[in-house]
């Protein structure tokens, strides 16, 4: 077995990160104490602790615990689960099911799972480092809480080196290896966050060279780099780099932006995240002033997802160079804004009656979609009609005027 595989929390009390969600009195230890224990989805990196913190929970439950690759089964494994459980069902056990990379299985998988997960014969934790919103179907999300896991941050990976390096029994505490400073930041920098690719990197430099000390130039020879690596000694750099980016097209500076973008690139960022943040962008940033953005944004990412890196790149770049040149415009996000203010004030005025649906002489008696004239003649009402609920009467939420101006 190898040092990550050997190191895996055996508790809850061993678990390093994710203090929102397995922290005294946090999310995860309420759902074991009261024994609510309900299907889940673990969104994060590669590395934060999704495998790890299902097997705990498991055990945790004392519940029947299945793990399947989305990547290799398919619905003959689930099925063998579901057959399981009807028989952990019957003893009076509950049955945890942990789908990894749940993102791979298509709609079709999925749905072949959801009556067993509505019917609560098989508690489901998949884990994704897709967007759930995006890759599991509506239906399992709705029958599922959203937990995102954060990559891990300098101190957590500090304390698994720290653990690694000393612990005889399930470490490398025998081979009484030393790490300077400047070796320990490389390796975790490398490492991009990843606990998993940290182990490793530190297992192969401990187990292959003699020396008992384990230098930068070791570390480098180990990731074949000598890059000193994209994060910075801060692990939630990802974030950093996305909100850089993000800023940097807003701004309207190509430069910055191009280097943000290929930082991400460089550093393993899935290019699909890349472009759906521009297409969020060019609506939130440039909206009405640039009508062609969105077109582009949304060409980007089909693009991107067709062909895939290192080319994909190269499209990356032509979309990034066309948003940061752009101009920009907040009206599109303020008018939305202004108008989600307006629901939160006034969620039920009741919608005019001359714009209300009529579908029955009872309704056309009763006022519905009077004077609403519609015709090869009439495109839309006649002049002065009034389309919002009377208390909203003269409110604006669009200013076309915003759309002229230029922001950085």
């Amino acid at each position: 077995m190898n040092l990550a595989f050997r190191l895996r929390p055996q508790t809850l009390g061993e678990f390093v990160g994710q203090e929102s969600l397995v922290g005294p009195g946090k999310i995860v230890n309420r759902m074991l104490a009261t024994g609510s224990l309900s299907s889940l989805i673990f969104w994060g990196p590669p590395g934060s602790g999704k495998t790890t913190l299902a097997n705990l929970i498991a055990k945790a439950a004392k519940a029947d615990f299945f793990a399947i690759s989305a990547v290799t089964s398919g619905k003959d494994d689930l099925l063998k689960v579901v057959e399981k459980a009807k028989e952990n069902r019957t003893a009076g056990k509950r049955t945890i099911l942990f789908v990894d990379e749940i993102h791979r299985w298509s709609k079709a998988q999925q749905d072949a799972l959801l009556p067993h997960v509505e019917s609560g014969l098989i508690i489901l934790i998949g884990a994704t480092t897709e967007n759930p919103s995006f890759e599991v179907i509506s239906a399992l999300l709705s029958r599922s809480r959203v937990f995102v896991l954060e990559g891990l941050n300098w101190k957590d990976l500090e304390k698994i080196l720290d653990r690694a390096l000393t612990d005889k029994d399930r470490g490398l505490g025998e081979l009484k290896r030393k790490l300077s400073a400047q070796a320990r930041e490389l390796l975790i920098r490398l490492s991009g966050g990843d606990a998993r690719i940290m182990l490793n990197a530190l297992e192969i430099a401990a187990t292959t060279y003699d020396e008992k000390a384990i230098t930068p130039e070791i570390v480098k020879e180990v990731f074949q780099t000598k890059v000193a690596g994209i994060y910075d000694k801060k692990a939630d750099e990802h974030y950093n780099t996305v909100s850089a980016f993000i800023k940097s097209l807003r701004g309207s500076d190509p430069d910055a932006a191009l280097y943000y973008l290929q930082r991400m690139l460089e550093a393993g960022e899935d290019p699909k995240f890349i472009a759906r943040r521009m297409i969020i962008f060019s609506s939130e940033d440039i909206g009405l002033a640039d009508r062609g953005a969105l077109i582009q944004a949304n060409a980007g990412f089909e693009a991107v997802t067709k062909i895939g890196l290192p080319e994909a790149s190269l499209i990356l770049s032509h979309i990034c160079l066309y948003l940061a040149t752009a101009k920009k415009s907040r009206s599109v996000a303020n008018a939305m804004m202004r108008a989600q203010k307006a629901v939160k004030d006034f969620p039920n005025e009741p919608v005019p009656l001359h714009l209300r649906n009529a579908p029955t002489r009872l309704m056309k008696n009763l006022g519905y979609a009077k004077d609403y004239k519609w015709s090869e003649k009439y495109v839309g009402p006649t002049m002065g009609q009034v389309f919002l609920p009377g208390r909203l009467k003269g409110q604006k939420f669009y200013d076309p005027l915003e759309s002229l101006k230029k922001i950085c």
